[in-house]
């Protein structure tokens, strides 16, 4: 039976000193992928220093945090669907005032 804590994605976020809320997670997963294909989640150049580390350290370790730092790996690389890039483009352009 497999006995190791596992932690949740606010965990993981929290740990990086990241916001920490649902809300707060599907708007940074939003705004940073899709991650190239060939691009390594602790490689982004949207971390700091110290959450690269952090990510390294526990993909090389295999810890408990490895199941939801490859979640969070996941999310990043997948492409939003065609619909939600044509909501994106039309929220765009409403935010847009014309002059």
């Amino acid at each position: 039976m497999d006995t190791a804590a596992h932690h949740s994605m606010q965990e993981l976020f929290a740990q990086l000193g990241l916001p920490d809320d649902e809300a707060s997670i599907d708007s940074f997963v939003q705004s940073h992928r899709p991650l190239p294909c060939e691009a390594r989640l602790p490689e982004a150049d949207f971390w700091s220093d110290a959450q690269r580390a952090f990510l390294k350290e526990k993909l090389k370790d295999d810890s408990d945090w490895a199941m939801v730092i490859d979640d969070l790996n996941t999310r990043l690389h997948e492409h939003p669907a065609p619909e939600a890039l044509k909501k994106q483009a039309g929220d765009a352009d409403a935010s847009v005032s014309p002059h």
